[in-house]
């Protein structure tokens, strides 16, 4: 229980205005997207580093937890205060410090919003091109502190490819900078990505160094239809080894189409599976040469029809499906878990078949979505929360899914991270040395475990 004294303390380093601990925000904070419940004694905005420093002394002082959240956006529960004590807001830290294309960087404070930053990229023809589905609200700083992905991830990778330095205050309160503006170095311990996707356990991110790209000069746009999603997945594992590597490749699945359907104007066909594809390059002609490529692999893979966008309104009609996605999903009950896992490209179909089966078992409704290009699977599992029967069957299916995923060689989160909805699934995974030294490394950083403590079982012996 945080004393008056200190809450005083907290209030003078950020101002009487940056700082709360009024009940309606206490519920507010301690929740996040999927609804993961903590209840922390206060909460905080902070402007700059020094704030941050600041807090941080005292923290390491007094022994107070700090749990850092930015949107609120995430999926995982890693932003929200399983050990009560502070939230540290970092929405206010939302600058964009330099843009440079010369050097082709752009350094900003973590509460960017990625839309924002995407919007000042675009005026000099550059593009930050991981994209977030949750890209109109989620934060870099957040994108970063969960290594996140997205809707361009089979072609441009992940955050943690476009991250080239940081500034970060430590447990303690010191203030460290890691990386570089470089395109590469090869100096010492890779810093940097020890911190992306560390979901602010191990620092607090104050500036951060991205690299940005050129964007592609042409695009051409396609949704195919199949029958079956097995027949999707396997003709996603061909393309992607066929020497074309498409900026998109979404599969989105027949609850999830019904749900488009049901919710929208859009009127999308009636079929089992569709798959949103699009290919880039510097002329048309290139772009519309990888796509030809693309539709004949489709074709020998039983696709039963291709559409393809001609004009910008037909192609952000295909966009507007695929991104109302989570909010049609989450009409279909009255609670939603959106799952993520990720498998090598070659199983990308064995798991679609086998996941089927298992929502099958368990009588389940689940809207199927997929950045397929990289292997990443997002079931969307709706469910009625008042029910005991179907939520126990709801985590009996995660806990299928996470083993299935794993005997497959792949991962139990792509990009939305751990927190505390899969830390006690971490072991599937990683082997005990692994753990051990992911615990060793938190103990070093974090000595009091005052940094988000509670997340990616990493309190635990």
């Amino acid at each position: 229980m945080l004393k008056g004294n200190i809450k005083a303390d907290l209030a003078a380093i950020v101002g009487r205005e940056n700082f709360t601990d009024a009940r309606i925000d206490m519920v507010s904070y301690g929740r996040d997207a999927m609804g993961a419940v903590g209840n922390p004694e206060c909460a905080i905005w902070v402007e700059n580093t020094e704030h941050i420093m600041k807090i941080m002394e005292l923290a390491t002082r007094e022994k107070i937890p700090v749990t850092c959240r930015a949107a609120g956006t995430g999926i995982a529960g890693m932003a929200v205060p399983t050990h009560g004590g502070i939230v540290m807001d970092i929405m206010k830290m939302d600058r964009i410090l330099e843009i440079n294309t010369e050097d082709r960087v752009a350094v900003v404070e973590p509460g960017v919003v990625y839309a924002d930053l995407q919007s000042e990229l675009d005026k000099v023809g550059f593009t930050l091109p991981t994209e977030p589905g949750s890209s109109a609200a989620s934060t870099i700083g957040g994108n970063v502190a969960t290594n996140a992905g997205g809707l361009r991830s089979a072609k441009y990778g992940t955050t943690k490819d476009y991250v080239l330095g940081l500034k970060v205050v430590l447990a303690d309160g010191r203030v460290m900078n890691t990386g570089t503006r470089t395109m590469k170095t090869s100096s010492g311990y890779n810093l940097t990505q020890l911190f992306v996707g560390s979901e602010g356990t191990l620092g607090i991110f104050t500036e951060i160094i991205l690299k940005i790209v050129p964007q592609p000069k042409a695009t051409t746009t396609l949704l195919a239809l199949f029958d079956r999603l097995e027949d999707a997945g396997r003709a996603v594992c061909q393309t992607m080894s066929a020497g074309v590597i498409p900026s998109v490749m979404e599969v989105m699945g027949r609850y999830l189409i019904q749900a488009i359907n049901e919710n929208t104007d859009l009127h999308l066909p009636d079929t089992d599976t569709m798959l949103l594809v699009e290919t880039d390059g510097y002329t048309q002609t290139d772009a519309d040469a990888q796509m030809e490529k693309v539709i004949e692999i489709f074709k020998t893979n039983r696709a039963t029809g291709v559409q393809r966008a001609n004009t910008p309104e037909e192609r952000a009609n295909l966009w507007a499906a695929r991104k109302s996605t989570y909010p049609v999903s989450a009409r279909l009950n009255n609670s939603l878990i959106v799952e993520d896992v990720t498998v090598p490209m070659s199983k990308l179909a064995d798991l679609y078949r086998e996941f089927t089966k298992i929502i099958d078992k368990y009588d389940l409704k689940v809207a199927m979505c997929s950045h397929a290009g990289d292997g990443n699977f997002h079931p969307l599992i709706a469910y009625d929360r008042r029910n005991p029967e179907e939520v126990e069957n709801v985590e009996k299916a995660n806990a299928e899914l996470f083993k299935l995923a794993i005997s497959l060689g792949g991962t139990i989160s792509g990009e939305h991270g751990i927190g505390i909805f899969k830390a006690d699934y971490m072991s599937l995974e990683h082997d005990p040395a692994s753990m051990d030294v992911m615990r060793t490394i938190k103990r070093a950083l974090d000595p009091h475990n005052i940094l988000n403590p509670g997340k990616m079982a990493l309190d635990k012996d």
